[in-house]
């Protein structure tokens, strides 16, 4: 009896130690984890296999349009796999030395036209609807023109004031801690949570490409004409995205910074840019735009 009590009391101390361990672990890593992911929450992460966390209702229906064509591909795979696998097997030479003659089987010709028929419509409900709320644009709260040039951004917010500012990559060797090296620009694009907002995208010298992956965007910017997009930010936060559209020597130096902040926050940004990017000449301003930009 006092063998089997020592037994017990050891095997409870271990366990004591293992969950007093796995607490310690847990408190030291927990954090760090969450605040890393927290960080990482609106760009792209180490090892991601997936899509960026949706940020957009356009978005979310490409994601679940994504999820949707990875469930049939996998089953199409595997069936086909398994078909090859059992005629390898059934079929084989020594097992058949005499190959069969038959070459029409009427229920097999009609399954494989039907079925292939209805994977398609099973595609196109939800792909038609996803093009229609992609290209659809609902009745905006605000709107905001950009214009792509070599190789920076203009922004312009003509319902609040026409404010304008271009906003150009930060160089790494400015870039200053908690910033993302090829991502972070000196002026972020800013719009409030829970707005639709639309976008109007042009450019004034090649095509360059707006593309935002978490909102579900990305739209070519064409000298000499507007094409509209959409989104609404459905969290705050920031939100990195990058030129999708060849455009030059430095292609890869014009990112996209959109911060999403609460409506509060936005109207004393308005405020402050106002101020901070009015035109000193506004007839001075236009004339000096590049050849192509669309004026209004």
């Amino acid at each position: 009896m006092t063998s089997v009590a020592a037994k017990k009391g050891l095997g409870m101390r271990r366990q004591s130690l293992y969950t007093a361990g796995l607490a310690a672990v847990l408190s030291m890593v927990g954090p760090t984890m969450m605040g890393w992911g927290a960080a990482l929450a609106n760009e792209p992460k180490p090892w991601e296999m997936g899509m960026q966390p949706s940020a957009s209702p356009v978005k979310h229906l490409m994601t679940s349009f994504n999820d949707l064509l990875t469930i049939i591909i996998t089953l199409i795979v595997i069936f086909v796999a398994a078909l090859m696998a059992y005629c390898v097997v059934r079929f084989d030479a020594k097992k058949n030395p005499v190959p069969s003659k038959t070459s029409h089987h009427t229920v097999l010709e009609v399954a494989w036209t039907v079925v292939p028929v209805i994977i398609l419509i099973v595609i196109a409900v939800p792909s038609f609807k996803l093009l229609y709320a992609a290209e659809r644009i609902p009745e905006a709260e605000m709107t905001v023109k950009v214009t792509g040039r070599q190789w920076y951004w203009d922004y312009e917010y003509p319902d609040h004031g026409n404010i304008a500012f271009s906003s150009y990559m930060v160089p790494e060797s400015e870039i200053k801690p908690g910033q993302r090296r090829l991502l972070e620009v000196d002026n972020r694009v800013v719009v409030p949570v829970n707005t639709t907002v639309r976008l109007m995208v042009t450019a004034g010298d090649v095509i360059h490409s707006w593309a935002m992956p978490a909102f579900g965007i990305k739209r070519d910017g064409v000298p000499g004409r507007i094409n509209e997009s959409w989104f609404k930010a459905e969290r705050e936060g920031v939100y990195y995205g990058q030129c999708s559209e060849i455009c030059g020597t430095n292609h890869a130096y014009m990112p996209i910074a959109v911060e999403v902040v609460s409506r509060e926050a936005f109207d004393a940004w308005v405020a402050k840019a106002k101020t901070a990017f009015a035109p000193k000449d506004p007839a001075r301003d236009v004339a000096a735009r590049p050849t192509g930009t669309l004026v209004e």
